[in-house]
């Protein structure tokens, strides 16, 4: 009986992870579609009532962002390829904005995984942009918070 207890856990787990990754990848997805401009903005409608209601995440969203950026290059001589959830170059200030979307309820659990994340994605872009100054940010989509992080 022990064994089976410990392989429904298994399974239990299993499709749990598998329940967080679909999601995870259905949001991304819809948050993706999002333009915030005015009359013409566009995408799914909670979401955006959820990114207005903090007018922070708004410059993430305007027409002059990008989504799902791609970016690749050597760091410490290892190739590396990342896909930027969303981005927005400022010109005026000579700022790059990264954004990243997590869904973990747990913040803490792979923070300085996605810290690393936003890192790399600052090391690409200095390469691309150096004179611009790069500024990460996580947004926690279960509980709207974003965090910039050090880079």
């Amino acid at each position: 009986m022990t064994n089976d207890i410990k392989l429904h856990d298994l399974m239990s787990s299993m499709d749990a992870q598998e329940f967080a990754t679909a999601s995870g990848r259905a949001t991304h997805k819809k948050m993706a579609q999002i333009r915030i401009d005015g009359t013409a903005t566009t995408g799914d409608s909670e979401l955006i009532t959820q990114i207005r209601a903090h007018p922070e995440l708004e410059k993430f969203f305007t027409q002059d962002s990008q989504t799902e950026v791609p970016i690749a290059g050597i760091i410490a001589g290892k190739f590396i390829s990342r896909r930027i959830d969303r981005m927005r170059v400022d010109d005026d200030t000579h700022t790059v904005y990264v954004l990243d979307y997590k869904t973990d309820i747990n913040h803490s659990t792979f923070y300085d995984k996605y810290v690393a994340q936003i890192s790399e994605y600052a090391t690409l872009l200095r390469e691309i942009y150096p004179s611009y100054k790069i500024r990460g940010f996580l947004l926690w989509l279960h509980d709207w918070t974003l965090d910039e992080v050090a880079v």
